[in-house]
């Protein structure tokens, strides 16, 4: 296996379109890296780059200590995995994977000793080695594409949106053994998804990516918890996280958040005082616009939540109610705002029910408004 690098790469199309723009990138041996964004951001551009599939407008890809900006797709020893599956549709699965190891010329015993390893890895039975891809259902094609790549037992396995063509409970099903394929190979994987759930479930680490630019790179807990940007912020999560503008103000001997009002209607935005430690960083941002963020789970009925506060509180509407199983997603309005809140399935909300919503102040995050970079 092999550790892969990417220094300062950039995609320029015709016309000036900047699709990827400097992507550093350190992915090291035996690692999952999985890029995530919009679509649209250059995720699979950046993955198309490091294959040989796309031409580098400028910067260099190093594979095992090797740069190969000029070198050939055939020759980077990488295998990839795509959308579509790309299966030779007149081929049977057991020649589909084979294919790859007959043009190089390998041994017709070690070829069957490969493909067959391989196909009992992924859970493919000797019966459907024979048949052609039809014949299978989505999930078992896109076995015979990992499988197809597995054979080869490249340096670094390249996968792009794999999964984006299976309903969603084989795509659950294909995350668990996508990653488990991971331990047992102990190989080198760059993932590339626009679903943050897979991301956060099969990552060791997560690169953001928004309009050709890598917003942040860490692991996945790491990376919820505290986001560099808005950006972050908003995209990892599901439900993501709330946000609300406005500024920080000193009364009452301590920082108080104040929500801007908007929308004409007269309504005046909620205030909410910050806690000692948030209070603490936040001292020089008094009288700046400010965001507050906080994610659904940190928000609750004051009257049940552990955190609760009476300065920490705010009076809402309840506007619609989604019950998941074992939770509820309560959409609420407080003065000119909306936002949501997680709760337990057994909490009682109904719509129009007027609720005071308590804050966890101790997990919350301020963003500058000018530039939404993280604050705290």
């Amino acid at each position: 296996m092999a550790k892969v690098v990417l220094e300062n790469v950039s995609k320029v199309y015709p016309g000036g379109v900047r699709a990827v723009e400097s992507a550093t990138l350190e992915v090291q041996d035996q690692e999952f890296v999985v890029l995530v964004g919009p679509s649209g951001c250059g995720k699979s551009t950046t993955l198309r780059m490091v294959a040989g599939l796309e031409e580098i407008s400028s910067g260099n890809v190093y594979i095992d200590g090797k740069r190969v900006n000029d070198v050939p797709p055939k020759d980077r020893d990488i295998a990839m995995v795509f959308q579509n599956y790309a299966l030779y549709p007149h081929m049977t699965v057991y020649k589909n994977m084979a294919f790859g190891l007959m043009l190089r010329k390998y041994p017709k015993a070690e070829i069957d000793v490969r493909v067959r390893e391989a196909a009992q890895i992924l859970g493919i039975t000797d019966e459907q080695l024979q048949r052609k891809p039809k014949a299978l259902s989505g999930g078992q094609r896109q076995r015979v594409a990992v499988g197809r790549a597995i054979v080869r037992k490249p340096k670094a396995f390249l996968f792009d949106e794999p999964l984006s063509n299976l309903d969603a409970k084989m795509r659950v099903q294909m995350r668990a053994e996508i990653s488990k394929l991971h331990d047992r190979l102990a190989s080198t994987m760059i993932y590339v998804t626009h679903d943050q759930v897979e991301a956060m479930t099969m990552g060791d680490r997560i690169v953001v990516m928004k309009d050709g630019v890598i917003q942040q790179v860490a692991e996945p807990i790491a990376l919820y918890d505290n986001p560099k940007n808005m950006f972050v912020a908003g995209f990892i999560g599901s439900p993501p996280m709330n946000f609300f503008k406005g500024g920080i103000d000193q009364r009452q001997g301590g920082l108080w958040f104040t929500e801007s009002a908007s929308g004409g209607n007269g309504q005046k935005g909620f205030a909410i005082r910050l806690n000692d430690d948030m209070a603490k960083k936040l001292t020089g941002l008094v009288g700046k616009a400010v965001v507050f963020g906080s994610r659904p789970e940190d928000i609750n009925d004051k009257h049940t939540a552990s955190f609760a506060n009476p300065d920490q509180s705010v009076p809402a509407t309840v506007e619609v109610v989604e019950p998941m199983g074992a939770e509820i997603f309560v959409y609420l309005t407080t003065g000119s705002h909306s936002f949501v809140a997680r709760v337990n399935a057994h909490q009682k909300a109904e719509v129009g029910q007027k609720l005071d919503m308590a804050f966890d102040m101790r997990k919350c995050h301020f963003f500058d408004a000018a530039t939404e970079q993280a604050i705290a």
